[in-house]
C-alpha cells in the first residue's frame, strides 16, 4: 500500500459533548450554511480526501449540556458542493424509514450537484423512539435492520443504473429528449421492498456513487462485504485495525469481490494543538466541562497531540497496512481544522498520498478512489439486471 484515503467526519461542532462550550466552536452558528461552507472548505484546503456527514432521525443523548439538533446531511452536502471543487461529499443516510427511491434521487442530485464527488453512506435506525417518529412499524432487531438495509442498497444502486449512460439524446430533428429503449424497469420485489423504477433522474457523473458502510456488528459487516466501496471500522490500536481489515478482506473475497476495490478506513478520535501539552490541557478543560463517554461496540483509537505527530500515525498505518485509509473525528472540529490548515498531511511523509502531478485537478470520488466507472447493469444484459 502506497498512499492513504484521508476523510474526515465533522460532526457539529465536535464529537466531545462540551465542544460547544469552547471560544472558538462558532456554536452560534452550527445551523447555518454559511458555518458548513466554512468548515469543509477548510478541509478541502487541508487536503482531505473526503468529509464525512453523520445523520440521524434521533436527537443527541445527553440532556440540556450537549448539543441538540441536527440539519440533513445530504442538504448540507448539496450547500457545500457549489463552494467546493476536489473534497468527496459523503453524507449519512438512514435507510429503515426512508424509501430507496427517494434516498437514489437525493444521492444522485447531489453526485450532480458536485460534479461526481458524492457518496452515501448506509445506516440503519434502531429504537422505539425512532420508530414512534414514523409509526409505520415496530421497532426491529439488527439483523433485520441490516436486512432491510442490504435490500434498500440493492433497490438504490439498480434505480442508479436504470438509466444507460447515453439514454439522453436530445435530438431536436425528432422531438426525443431521450432514447425510451435506453431506460429500464428494475421490477424489484423482495422482503421489505416492491420497487417498478426507472429512477427520474439520469444516470449521474460517476455512474454509481461512492457507498460506504460501517463495520459496527456481525449484520452490518456482512452488509458492507457485500456491499460497500468503503468500510469504516473502529479499533483500539494499529495490530486490532490489521486483524479487522484482513478479516473483511476475506469476506470480501467470500462475497466474490475484489477485496483490491474496496478500501477499509479506520476510525482515528483526535484533538489537535500547537503542543502536546496544550493538546492534553485542552482535552482536560473539555472533559472538566463533561467527561466524554465511551460509546459503540469498539474502542476507537485515539490521538491527542499535533498535526506533525498525526502524521507519523499515519505513516505507521501505511507502514503496517493496517487501514488503506482514515476517517479523523475531531473531538473539537474548529481547532482541529485550523491545525489541519496550518499543516497540512499531505505531502511531508513520503508514504502519504501526493497528488500527481498532470492528474485530473478536479477528480470525481471514484477517480480519487482509483475505481472505475461502472457500466450499467441494464446496458451490458440487453435490459436484464446482473
Amino acid at each position: 500500500m502506497t498512499e492513504l484515503f484521508l476523510a474526515i467526519e465533522l460532526d457539529g461542532t465536535g464529537i466531545h459533548p462540551a465542544s460547544w462550550r469552547r471560544e472558538d466552536s462558532r456554536a452560534e452558528d452550527l445551523f447555518t450554511g454559511g458555518y458548513w461552507v466554512d468548515a469543509i472548505t477548510a478541509a478541502e484546503k487541508a487536503g482531505l480526501d473526503a468529509v464525512f456527514l453523520p445523520d440521524s432521525f434521533a436527537l443527541q443523548p445527553g440532556g440540556h449540556g450537549v448539543t441538540r439538533g441536527v440539519l440533513d446531511a445530504i442538504a448540507i452536502s448539496a450547500r457545500v458542493a457549489a463552494a467546493t471543487r476536489r473534497i468527496g461529499l459523503i453524507p449519512q443516510a438512514p435507510v429503515t424509514h426512508t424509501e430507496p427511491f427517494h434516498l437514489a434521487k437525493a444521492i444522485q442530485s447531489l453526485d450532480y450537484a458536485s460534479l461526481g464527488r458524492a457518496g452515501w453512506e448506509v445506516t440503519v435506525s434502531q429504537g422505539a423512539e425512532q420508530a414512534a417518529f414514523f409509526g409505520r412499524k415496530q421497532a426491529q432487531d439488527p439483523a433485520s435492520l441490516w436486512r432491510e438495509a442490504d435490500e434498500a442498497i440493492e433497490v438504490v444502486t439498480r434505480l442508479w443504473d436504470s438509466w444507460e449512460d447515453d439514454a439522453e439524446i436530445r435530438d431536436v430533428p425528432t422531438g426525443r429528449f431521450i432514447d425510451r429503449d435506453k431506460l429500464h424497469y428494475i421490477d424489484f420485489t423482495g422482503e421489505h421492498f416492491s420497487v417498478k423504477g426507472p429512477s427520474i433522474t439520469p444516470r449521474s457523473p460517476q455512474g454509481q456513487p461512492i457507498v460506504a458502510v460501517r463495520a459496527d456488528d456481525t449484520a452490518g459487516s456482512a452488509v458492507a462485504a457485500r456491499r460497500a466501496d468503503l468500510i469504516r471500522i473502529a479499533a483500539a490500536d494499529l495490530d486490532s485495525a490489521h486483524v479487522q481489515r484482513n478479516v473483511l478482506r476475506t469476506a470480501i473475497h467470500t462475497a466474490d469481490r475484489n477485496p483490491d476495490a474496496v478500501q477499509v478506513l479506520l476510525d482515528i478520535d483526535i484533538h489537535l494543538a500547537d503542543s502536546a501539552q496544550a493538546a492534553q490541557a485542552e482535552l482536560a478543560q473539555l472533559d472538566r466541562w463533561a467527561p466524554i463517554t465511551t460509546s459503540g461496540p469498539a474502542p476507537r483509537l485515539r490521538h491527542i497531540g499535533t498535526a506533525a505527530s498525526l502524521r507519523e500515525l499515519l505513516s505507521a498505518i501505511t507502514d503496517t497496512g493496517a487501514a488503506d485509509g482514515v476517517v479523523l473525528r475531531p473531538l473539537a472540529a474548529s481547532a482541529a481544522l485550523q491545525q489541519l490548515t496550518a499543516a497540512p498531511l499531505l505531502g511531508t511523509p513520503p508514504r502519504v498520498r501526493i497528488p500527481t502531478p498532470g492528474a485530473d485537478p478536479f477528480p470525481t470520488l471514484r477517480t480519487r478512489l482509483g475505481l472505475p466507472r461502472p457500466t450499467s447493469r441494464y446496458a451490458a444484459r440487453n435490459g436484464a439486471p446482473a
